[in-house]
């Protein structure tokens, strides 16, 4: 393919493109086929000779689009959101065109110095305390991780290192090995799963407190378990706190847990991936409270802030402490500027990373910080309809109240009836939904996902939802 190919080619591809976001509703949101589907329909192996743009681009609808659940369908309400919009999909090209691997800062100066300024934008957006920014003066920054995942991870190695080199300063004559196996970190069983994935790559033990009855991390709770831990000799050194949890979108009070790790020298990691975007709007800020007592806080601008996957932003109060845990330094990735601008493969995993801050740049520019509280708060508000439209419907029960554009409801009864009912929902394939469990508790969670949605798309789900309650619960 040439470069006019090319221009041909890509043209037809964004009209296509556009089609298929504009005409998403039409597509089923599930998609029928069963495991292996795909293999039959390609070759066994890669062609000898190259194929036609054309005889490529038909097998889109033939083999991909019969596989692809639609995640911005507006009737897709499982997990949470995965941006998308215009002006990211069009940054994506650009990074792809520039093709950059920005590992440090001379592989290429803009794509470094273009995410240190916007994780500053966005910082200032949701409010962050100045000590987390690098336009501060001091030590703190943020970086792009890939997920939320990544950047639990990272605050936990970064914690690990932190603490045993304090530990061996203190007592020198300690093994580190030995001390690395007393480690003990803390989540609450609201918790993503991802913290303990971390303690598993890591190699510590992390600790699941039990919440309260409104499914929080309470300090109470946190400091008992630190104390016994100390007590049978084990060693704390690092809290995950949830700002909106995955079951039903609970807040931990950070304001209340922060003195608690700060007093015992743990490593508080905030974790707001999904809430996090909401907190560019004034009245959803007071969630941060305490924020600033926190040493590494993380959201996702690819769940709710109309980011292309992936970008997960996060921020560290002190950015020595991550440079110090991964940094490895060959002559061969030296240059003369290391002590003037930060090289972003010492803040994360990989060593390689792609031009993300663009997609940050498009977007805070096209919709401007309005435009995007507005996206926020219609989300928010579509929920708060679809609440009161189930409400009217004295079959259903709601655990907890709504939380941003996140509602928790249940058949009333046996956990079994609503599990029935979401298996019909989820079959039929017109909306699709995920369980979760608040304690002992079954849920269905109905999150607005989609920048598409509208009022009409929400009554449609609402009684496709009590259409199926029909059969499992007749009136």
């Amino acid at each position: 393919m040439d470069s006019q190919q090319f221009r041909a080619a890509a043209h037809q591809m964004i009209d296509y493109v556009i089609d298929y976001l504009d005409n998403i509703r039409n597509r089923r949101v599930l998609p029928i086929v069963q495991p292996g589907y795909l293999r039959g329909l390609i070759p066994e192996e890669a062609p000898e000779q190259g194929e036609t743009w054309q005889s490529i681009f038909q097998d889109i609808e033939r083999v991909i689009m019969p596989g692809v659940t639609h995640w911005h369908s507006p009737s897709f309400h499982a997990y949470y959101p995965t941006g998308n919009s215009w002006p990211g999909i069009l940054a994506d090209i650009l990074s792809d065109a520039i093709g950059c691997v920005g590992f440090s800062w001379v592989a290429s100066p803009a794509c470094t110095e273009l995410e240190v300024v916007m994780m500053d934008w966005l910082g200032k957006l949701i409010g962050l305390p100045p000590v987390f920014l690098a336009g501060s003066g001091g030590k703190g920054g943020g970086v792009i991780q890939g997920t939320a995942s990544e950047a639990m991870l990272v605050g936990l190695l970064a914690a690990r290192s932190k603490t045993l080199k304090r530990l061996n300063a203190e007592n020198p004559e300690d093994d580190e090995k030995m001390l690395a196996s007393r480690l003990v970190a803390y989540s609450s069983d609201q918790s993503h799963s991802a913290a303990e994935r971390a303690g598993l790559l890591a190699g510590v033990n992390v600790r699941v407190i039990p919440t309260d009855d409104e499914f929080h991390l309470r300090a109470v709770a946190l400091k008992s378990a630190i104390d016994e831990d100390v007590a049978n000799g084990k060693i704390p050194f690092f809290v995950i706190a949830t700002l909106g949890t995955t079951p039903s979108c609970s807040f931990d009070n950070i304001e209340e847990l922060g003195p608690v790790c700060n007093e015992k020298q743990l490593w508080l990691h905030v974790d707001a991936a999904y809430a996090g975007s909401a907190f560019i709007c004034e009245e959803y800020r007071h969630y941060m409270k305490g924020i600033e007592r926190a040493d590494s806080f993380n959201f996702n601008p690819h769940k709710w802030l109309l980011v292309n996957f992936d970008c997960s932003a996060m921020w560290f109060k002190d950015s020595d402490d991550i440079v110090s845990a991964f940094n490895v330094d060959p002559l061969f990735l030296k240059h003369d500027h290391q002590n003037s601008a930060p090289d972003f493969r010492h803040w994360q995993i990989p060593l390689g990373r792609r031009f993300r801050s663009l997609k940050l740049w498009f977007v805070m520019r096209s919709y401007g910080a309005e435009g995007l509280r507005g996206y926020i708060r219609k989300q928010v508000k579509l929920a708060e309809e679809f609440h009161q439209m189930l409400s009217l419907n004295d079959r259903f029960e709601f655990p907890v109240p709504p939380a941003m554009g996140l509602v928790c409801f249940r058949l009333k009864g046996e956990n079994s009836l609503s599990e029935s009912l979401l298996k019909r929902i989820n079959d039929n394939g017109q909306v699709y939904m995920i369980p979760a469990k608040l304690h002992d508790t079954y849920i269905i969670r109905f999150a607005v996902c989609s920048r598409y949605t509208e009022l009409s798309d929400i009554q449609a789900s609402c009684e496709e939802i009590c259409r199926h309650a029909n059969d499992v619960v007749p009136q």
